[in-house]
């Protein structure tokens, strides 16, 4: 062993080799990858503020659907739902409804493939041309058919019915101040979607780059997940060594004195800074937003299975529905407009669900842009239930009802508790007070302590909600958008805090990707300098 050899010097050294390598490494990695993801962060911090006023993509609200409905003339009415059922090849259609179709009361069965059948004289509705789609955009926008211009058929999903409607569809332009489109289903002679220009500009400002929701991309399901995944986890990967160097990088001076404990100047000083202070909020924006595509399905639970009828108890049975005699319907609603009836079974007994209207209600933005478990049923003024064979609105069903039902149908697991909420609670809740209330939150023991929320005015589950869902309410709607009650439901505080937030996000972003382009540009000219210097050398030993 030579002199002066020292094993625990080696591996010091060993050490602070491999330090410095990692720590060249990071700021590398950080440094080219971060031009990248600094592109989808600077889009999605700036998307996110324009989202938090716009909601979602543009959409036919269903109480502007409703309002703009004609009104059922229930004296042309002489077909009985039975009858026109088995016209239609149906014993006992999963859906029913009496409606105005072409101006006609006609009943709609079933929902993903319905089929129309007149009830005043029977006869089947047939997909319509354009023509006749014309007449029906012409009714609801409130336009003369001259104003109105057919566009085309549009046979694949656009950008304004990705997700929302199946095609075909008649589109159709109406030349007014709105600058609204309107799509008419052939199947169905409804309008099933309409847009406005305002509408539309604010969609591509805000929901479509946020959430890539461009045409061409959502049509492609499999590679359009693969794109939202991939490039949260590279932003949540850039911000994560961002925070790493924010940490290593800081040269705590002596006497101290922040200022000189930054090593930085110029740019790249208030990138050390923005990054150092909201670096965390813009990781947790990303991660909660990777989060919300379920990657690796980890919020799979093992399902509780509540059998579809416990609340009805069976199939729709409609010999049980009188025929409509609009003098008995006349003083049901003190005057308000019928538009829908909906047939349904509850409780083992006929029920009519009569949608009625006086005028349009307000239109409110859609707000659960992502929610890790659905919530079916909205809170609705102009619904009423009645009950099929006396003609008498029903008030709420008890809760003994509900829940005694519900225990019937389960069989291992026991209702652990239940109770009428008359406020949302953390798992269910609307902003804008969207959905029914009061609501019975019933509690069971499977193995994965599902929650269940029931509408007592229906008798119908509204939610179903399980360990690991509520778990990801908070990973996602908690760090996505800070949804917490302490200010969640105090505007404007919540809006600055969020505001404040995605601008601190947007700035460090912007300064990383400028500084990135910035040191390729830089990085481009040497190499093209430094390929045009032995040419040049070349041409001068020429002369």
């Amino acid at each position: 062993m030579g002199r002066g050899f020292s094993p625990g010097r080696g591996v010091r050294h060993a050490i602070v080799a491999l330090v410095k390598l990692l720590r060249k490494a990071v700021i590398l990695s950080h440094r080219y990858l971060g031009i990248v993801a600094s592109a989808f962060a600077v889009m999605w911090c700036a998307t996110g503020i324009t989202m938090m006023y716009v909601g979602g993509m543009p959409r036919l609200t269903p109480d502007l659907r409703l309002a703009r409905l004609p009104a059922l003339d229930l004296a042309r009415v002489r077909i009985t739902p039975e009858d026109a059922a088995r016209r239609g090849l149906y014993d006992s259609p999963p859906t029913a409804t009496l409606l105005t179709v072409l101006d006609r009361p006609a009943y709609r069965f079933g929902q993903s493939d319905p089929i129309t059948v007149f009830a005043d004289t029977g006869e089947f509705l047939d997909p319509i041309a354009p023509g006749q789609a014309r007449q029906v955009a012409s009714r609801f926008a409130g336009e003369p058919e001259e104003r109105v211009t057919f566009v085309e058929t549009i046979t694949t999903n656009d950008q304004w019915t990705l997700g929302q409607v199946q095609p075909p569809l008649h589109k159709f332009r109406i030349a007014d101040a709105a600058g609204t489109e309107i799509y008419v289903s052939p199947a169905t002679a409804d309008v099933v979607q309409m847009t406005t220009k305002r509408g539309r500009m604010l969609a591509w400002i805000s929901t479509i780059p946020h959430w890539f929701y461009f045409t061409a991309l959502r049509n492609n399901q499999p590679v359009w997940y693969r794109l939202v995944v991939w490039t949260s986890a590279l932003v949540c990967a850039v911000a994560v060594l961002g925070l790493l160097l924010a940490f290593t990088q800081f040269r705590r001076s002596r006497p101290f004195n922040l200022s000189s404990s930054i090593p930085y100047r110029g740019g790249m000083r208030w990138h050390y800074v923005t990054g150092a202070v909201f670096g965390l909020t813009t990781l947790t924006f990303a991660f909660s937003g990777l989060l919300s595509m379920e990657p690796f399905a980890w919020t799979n639970a093992p399902d509780l299975r509540i059998p579809r009828d416990v609340f009805t108890g069976g199939p729709l049975q409609l010999a049980n529905f009188p025929a409509f005699d609009r003098d008995k319907w006349n003083g049901l609603l003190a005057g308000r407009v019928i538009k829908e009836v909906d047939l349904v079974r509850v409780q083992d007994r006929p029920y009519f669900v009569v949608h009625s209207t006086e005028q349009a209600g307000p239109e409110l933005k859609r707000e659960r842009l992502h929610q890790p478990y659905y919530i079916t049923g909205r809170a609705e003024q102009q619904r009423t239930l009645v009950a099929a064979d006396t003609l008498e609105p029903h008030g709420a069903f008890s809760n003994e009802s509900l829940v005694r039902r519900l225990q019937a149908s389960l069989t291992g697991v026991q209702v652990t508790e239940s109770q009428l909420l008359n406020d949302y609670d953390s798992y269910y809740y609307s902003r804008n007070r969207q959905t029914p209330l009061p609501v019975l939150r019933v509690k069971l023991d499977d193995p994965a302590a599902t929650w269940v929320y029931i509408d007592p005015a229906m008798s119908r589950i509204l939610s179903q909600v399980h360990r690991y869902s509520r778990a990801e309410r908070w990973l996602y709607n908690g760090l996505h958008s800070l949804d917490f009650a302490f200010w969640y439901n105090r505007r404007p505080l919540w809006d600055v805090a969020m505001i404040v937030l995605l601008l601190g996000g947007l700035t460090t972003s912007s300064l990383g990707l400028f500084l990135g382009i910035r040191r390729l540009r830089r990085a481009a000219a040497r190499a093209l300098d430094a390929t045009d210097a032995p040419a040049t050398q070349r041409a001068e030993s020429r002369i």
